[in-house]
């Protein structure tokens, strides 16, 4: 320790500071220049006096403008870039002394994937010594920071961001399944405990913003991204994504950037071309399934960062809009965060869209149109430069850079960067990262995600005592890559599925093994559209697999799909099981031996053959390092499979569009009688429907409850039924309530998701399962493109599938008005409210736990008494999510209108504030809601009439 500080002094007088490579790292991490760092503070611009902007105390706002105002154009512009990590653009781990003749002399806004482990597509993860350990990550990326902050002149900290949407981005770090098997959970407690570890790993490893969740939903099952989304359900997306971020940005632990931001996942016939053009959308099921998630994971959630798409909608590329980046994201969903490019959005303004003729001109309109930052695999130059040429020539006012530069200010304000720049707990980074209780949420995440498709005559579980030999075949069974595919982490340890049945039969059983086929045979994906003949390898390695399965009790074949059938630009032409696969499934089943059949891919897969003559069949999606143990867990009924599906499995590729909501009657057409002299011209429906999913117990429903049965629009309901547990094996339910508007001004979707919970249950045990229901589960889109709730008959149903509803019920919504009055409502009541009536007293009950809530536009009307004069309230806000909000205080004199007295921001919570007004003589006082989910716990009013 004595070295390093002599080290550290040294270097602290040195006017240009190179990082320096050490091989031995502290527990706690100390910065050079201890001149800067002072108590409370640090003097990021070297002057000695405590500015504004480094003042923790000071308001955020106060805090940007005052740096802003210090800011030159160089300065600002750096922020509005990123530059890739090493070995991506940048050549050097650690800082040199070049990198004060570098653009980033001036800053940065950020830089991305520094360190994390990856190279390039195809390539092992670096072996550079500053990927791992974890201590010695942190440490690096601290050195880096510390390039910034001593040797800029601002000192302006960079955001180090970086993939995670299964785990966070890393040589090591807890591993879980890919969204699409996230989604299969139906776990919001699970993965809101997800967001929370990726957040927490991503900052003890010294990242501060991690690209994730994706909120695309999933339209087009042949997409090569589909292993990407939680599914096809926009309402599934937004809960699963309101956890997540939730999770991730956690005290503001890290900023967390969802994508891709808008109508990216559905491009005309899956085709992506590296630009994702030309969705075929009509504007109504753009926002009701694409627009939804993102509108209320920034909304409810704070989402910080947004990433901006490739594509193009109806002829405009989002990158490009006005209306998309700034009058939606920011006017119409209240983002405050900032906003960065997908890679070459920028670039392909001109290279692929043709709307700019170079790329100064593609970075004009970016920037107009609401873009913060450009990220690309380019470097900063090429984006910073003819930014700047445009300031100076008049073609970008210096005002709109300051606008883009305030977004990214705050979000680095909002995590901490101005006040506590530095990882310095080295020695905590080693302890978290990859802890056992994080392994212990993995695993129970690859569990969750495990969907049963099929189990005739209960062939699963196996019973592992009367087991002599298995036989193991397949090129999923002892593969590993579907754990380690990029954005997430790199070289962790993986269970394959051939492992994790070794383990569970060690001492127990022979495991015979053979790969059965290659994930694709030589001639693939041509092989999709013709058949060519076995070749002798190929016919061999399969009369090996037969040879085994006649000689074992049972075979588990694991097929499906890799990093050669799915991700990113890989998009498919087919639904099938790729290469052989079939083949080696045919000749296995033809033994007349038990087979159960795993799947391990990112996509549905037109599975026909094996639904129909396979026994049992297991969906497995990508289940992280863990998924070996897991998916053997569930073969030998260790775990019962929970997990139901988030997608359509269509019959075939010719079925496409095929998915989840749909409109009546869409998905099915033609005769019904097949054969010689039937009327049938195609095969109609799902192979698996959305929600379904099976189990080694039963499941009863009863007792549906909907109380009150008749609301307004603004008013919330709740529905209840109970679920018994008929088998003999403990299991989770996944409980669904659907939505059905049964007459509409448009036309609506046949059912739409509005509620699910996962529910554990003993044998024999009952539970009593309750969901809320607010306007935002019976809102259309009218003819005007205005969300409204008609008055009307609402089908609630409630099943364990969208096909299987087990309780239906109406729910009546009146307008408001008229003569239907809930039955929680007093006439003598003092206070009213536009929505949950039930819970108004709250605010006047002196118990700050207990609050009303509404969403935006929603109110709380209080009766003062006669000739009441009033100046001022006093109110407790209370908001889960801590995000500013805006609100009115309205004023009535009688006949029912309401005239705005104040108008205001609030970021305080949990705490009374006192708001003040030119004194009036009012009847009535309103208070006005300016956002979702903001509850207030308490008002203080004396002029309030008694009852």
């Amino acid at each position: 320790m004595k070295k390093l500080l002599l080290i550290s002094l040294f270097l602290g007088s040195c006017a240009t500071l190179p990082a320096q490579k050490t091989s031995k790292i502290p527990t706690v991490y100390k910065p050079v220049r201890t001149e800067m760092y002072k108590k409370g503070w640090i003097d990021f611009n070297k002057n000695g006096i405590k500015d504004v902007y480094e003042d923790p105390s000071a308001p955020i706002d106060a805090r940007i403008e005052d740096l802003l105002s210090q800011m030159t154009l160089e300065e600002k512009t750096c922020q509005m870039v990123t530059l890739y990590g090493y070995k991506r653009v940048l050549k050097d781990d650690l800082p040199t002394p070049e990198w004060k003749n570098q653009l980033w002399k001036d800053g940065i806004g950020a830089i991305d994937e520094h360190l994390n482990g990856f190279q390039q597509w195809g390539l092992p993860p670096s072996d550079n010594e500053y990927v791992w350990p974890a201590s010695k990550h942190a440490w690096a990326l601290n050195e880096v920071q510390r390039f910034f902050i001593e040797e800029t002149r601002l000192g302006i900290p960079t955001d180090f961001t970086n993939e995670g949407i299964r785990g966070v981005e890393s040589y090591k770090a807890t591993n879980f399944p890919t969204q699409l098997g996230l989604g299969h959970t139906w776990n919001r407690q699970l993965l809101r405990q997800i967001g929370l570890i990726t957040g927490r790993e991503a900052r003890m490893l010294g990242y501060t913003n991690v690209y994730a969740p994706i909120l695309d939903v999933g339209r087009d099952q042949r997409w090569g991204r589909y292993e990407e989304v939680y599914g096809e359900s926009p309402y599934l997306v937004a809960e699963l994504g309101i956890e997540m971020v939730k999770g991730m940005q956690h005290n503001h632990q890290v900023a967390a950037t969802g994508k891709h931001f808008i109508a990216y996942s559905n491009n005309k016939g899956a085709r992506e071309g590296m630009a994702r053009v030309d969705p075929q959308m009509s504007p109504r099921e753009v926002e009701m399934i694409h627009v939804y998630p993102f509108k209320r994971v920034i909304r409810e959630a704070g989402l910080l960062g947004v990433m901006s798409s490739y594509n193009d909608y109806d002829g405009f590329p989002i990158q490009s809009s006005y209306y998309w980046l700034t009058t939606r994201l920011r006017g119409d969903m209240g983002f405050r965060g900032y906003v960065v490019s997908d890679s070459d959005a920028v670039e392909y303004l001109y290279t692929k869209h043709g709307t700019a003729k170079d790329m100064k001109e593609a970075v004009r309109q970016s920037v107009e149109a609401g873009l913060n930052i450009r990220c690309t695999f380019r470097s900063p130059d090429s984006y910073v430069l003819p930014l700047r040429e445009l300031v100076k020539e008049g073609g970008l006012s210096e005002e709109i850079i300051n606008d883009r530069v305030r977004d990214i200010l705050r979000v680095k304000f909002l995590v901490g960067l101005f006040d506590h720049p530095y990882q310095t707990d080295l020695k905590g980074a080693d302890e978290e990262v990859e802890k056992a209780s994080n392994e212990e949420i993995a695993l129970q995440a690859s569990r969750e995600s495990i969907v049963l498709l099929k189990n005739d005559k209960n062939v699963l579980p196996l019973n592992a005592s009367t087991i002599k030999k298995i036989a193991v075949c397949g090129p999923n069974a002892d593969e590993h890559s579907y754990a380690l595919t990029h954005y997430g982490p790199l070289a962790v340890e993986v269970t394959s599925v051939l492992k994790g049945i070794q383990e569970k039969l060690e001492g127990k059983a022979e495991v015979l093994y053979t790969k059965g086929c290659e994930l694709v045979d030589a001639n693939w994906p041509e092989s999709e559209l013709m058949e060519y003949p076995l070749s002798k390898n190929e016919q061999e390695e399969i009369e090996k697999a037969v040879s085994q399965t006649k000689q074992a009790d049972v075979a588990v074949v694991v097929l499906g799909g890799g990093q050669r059938t799915c991700g990113e630009n890989k998009s498919r032409s087919s639904l099938d099981l790729p290469g052989r696969q079939l083949d080696l499934l045919k000749a296995v089943v033809a033994t007349g031996k038990p087979v159960v059949l795993v799947l391990i891919n990112g996509r549905p897969l037109s599975i026909n053959w094996a639904d129909k003559f396979v026994p049992a069949i297991l969906e497995a999606w990508y289940p992280g390092s863990k998924g070996g143990k897991a998916v053997a867990d569930v073969l030998f009924g260790d775990y019962n499979p929970g997990g139901k599906l988030t997608v359509t499995f269509p019959k075939t590729v010719g079925h496409i569009p095929f998915n989840f909501p749909c409109k009546p009657s869409s998905q099915i057409d033609g005769g019904k009688n097949p054969g010689l002299n039937g009327n049938m011209s195609r095969v109609n429906g799902a192979l698996y429907p959305f929600g379904f999913g099976l189990s080694y117990t039963t499941f009863e429903y009863s007792d549906l409850k909907i109380s009150p049965a008749i609301i307004t629009p603004n008013q919330k309901t709740y529905v209840t039924c109970k679920v018994t547990n008929t088998g003999k094996r403990a299991g989770d339910e996944v409980v669904q309530l659907y939505v059905r508007d049964v007459l509409s001004s448009v036309t609506t979707y046949e059912k739409n998701l509005a509620g699910f919970e996962r529910v554990h249950l003993k044998p024999g045990e009952t539970k009593e399962i309750t969901f809320p229901i607010d306007r935002k589960a019976l809102e259309l889109l009218n003819a005007d493109m205005h969300w409204v709730v008609e008055p009307g008959e609402f089908t609630l149903m409630i099943g364990a599938s969208s096909t299987d509803i087990r309780l239906n019920g109406t729910l009546t919504v009146s307008g408001y008005g008229d003569n239907v009055i809930s039955k929680n409502t007093k006439d003598d009541s003092p206070i009213s409210a536009s929505t949950n009536q039930g819970t108004v007293n709250h605010v006047i009950d002196n118990d700050l736990s207990t609050f009303w809530e509404g969403n935006k536009g929603d109110y709380i009307t209080f009766a003062l008494e006669n000739e009441a004069k009033i100046n001022s309230i006093s109110i407790t806000f209370n908001r889960e999510n801590k995000v500013s909000t805006d609100f009115e205080i309205q004023l009535s004199s009688g006949g029912g209108q309401f005239l705005t007295v104040y108008s205001g921001t609030i970021d305080t919570y949990s705490r009374p504030l006192t708001f003040n007004f030119k004194e009036t003589i009012a009847s009535d006082l309103r208070i006005v809601l300016g956002s979702d989910r903001v509850g207030i716990a308490e008002v203080k009013l004396p002029q309030l009439r008694k009852n």
